[in-house]
């Protein structure tokens, strides 16, 4: 797993506990912030992800090529 996917599950997490505590004491604002900081998050997770996945086709490409 590579820092970014890790760093978009953090902020994910982060999000959804944020948007949770809105949720609970009201702060319609915490609940938005929240939501958009998971929302965040997801986009950063699925960047990291897509990045390491071309890595690996490329790093295959490469071996196959050598071959």
């Amino acid at each position: 797993m590579r820092q970014q996917e890790v760093r978009g599950k953090t902020k994910k997490v982060k999000g959804k506990v944020k948007e949770a505590v809105g949720i609970l004491s009201g702060d319609k604002k915490m609940e938005r912030e929240g939501s958009l900081q998971r929302a965040e998050g997801t986009v950063q997770e699925g960047l990291g992800v897509a990045r390491r996945k071309v890595g690996e086709v490329l790093t295959n490409l490469g071996n196959a090529i050598k071959k």
